[in-house]
């Protein structure tokens, strides 16, 4: 069965921007798109309503933001085939069932109204945590234009053994599919104080943990097709601060986020989490074991 990319929408322009930029990445694999509004509510709740929906706040129906959202689509891609739906439950509850049968989850970072920071946490946040799929969450490019290749260049944040081949893969195929540049950046520290058996001579404990990050990346990027055209890069500092500088550069930062099986709550590692709140470009965040 071919799986869709998944829209989610609420009929604010940040959303109907996601559904543009959903399009194109539909286009790019060769999948349907499918977009989503979910609502307990029949109509539409918020004063932040864009123009396309063509009502007022009071008056949009649910049916209203899922066919503005298509529209938006098909005029950016005329050829793709759009689906859409209206579900009666929470939009973070039902974007994460919709991941479990969907190729890609996309949301848009901010919501309607005021609330901004209050749905980045209570939606965008929650499905990047918790899809069983990558999830795009779009951020940058505030002028609310789809940005979908403006720099040109893929990044990935390359993580550790086995559990970073996955995300590796995403990132190498989105690169690969846009004809543009991987970026492979692992971000490394010198601990305040080493340890060690022998004393080593000044700046080795550095350049010991550098090349470590080297070997990580080099590990990771093992499998990276040959036609993807691949930068290597270590950084000293901090993870998340190393690819929020990263993203200003990119149009698609990559990063992964651990499963961890039983367990409740949010589940975005404290670099995903941190990237999805400064990044400066759309971020995707795939989920390992």
């Amino acid at each position: 069965m071919e799986l869709p990319v998944v829209v989610g929408v609420d009929g604010s322009e940040a959303s109907l921007r996601a559904a543009e930029w959903a399009a194109d990445e539909a286009v790019l694999h060769a999948l349907p798109l499918r977009v989503v509004y979910a609502s307990l509510w029949e109509r539409y709740e918020g004063a932040g309503i864009a123009d396309d929906v063509g009502k007022p706040p009071e008056e949009a129906l649910a049916e209203d933001v899922v066919d503005a959202a298509a529209r938006r689509a098909r005029q950016r891609q005329p050829d793709l085939k759009v689906t859409t739906d209206v579900l009666p439950e929470e939009a973070e509850y039902a974007l994460v069932r919709e991941g479990r049968n969907a190729a890609l989850v996309v949301v848009g970072a901010r919501g309607r109204g005021g609330l901004t920071t209050f749905l980045l946490g209570s939606v965008s946040l929650s499905v990047a945590g918790h899809a069983d799929c990558p999830v795009v969450v779009l951020r940058g490019s505030h002028d609310n234009q789809a940005r979908t290749a403006v720099r040109g260049r893929v990044v990935v944040g390359v993580g550790e053994g086995h559990e970073a081949a996955a995300v590796v893969r995403f990132a190498a195929e989105e690169a690969r599919l846009r004809g543009v540049p991987l970026e492979a950046v692992r971000a490394w520290r010198c601990p305040a104080h080493e340890t060690t058996d022998l004393p080593l001579p000044a700046g080795e404990p550095a350049r010991v943990h550098e090349q470590r990050a080297a070997d990580v990346v080099e590990a990771a990027l093992a499998a990276v097709p040959p036609e993807v055209r691949v930068h290597c890069r270590t950084a000293e500092g901090h993870a998340r601060r190393v690819l929020e500088a990263a993203s200003g550069n990119a149009d698609l930062l990559v990063v992964g986020s651990r499963r961890r099986h039983g367990e409740g709550g949010l589940q975005l590692g404290r670099v995903a989490h941190a990237v999805l709140h400064q990044s400066a470009c759309a971020v995707a965040v795939v989920r390992h074991a």
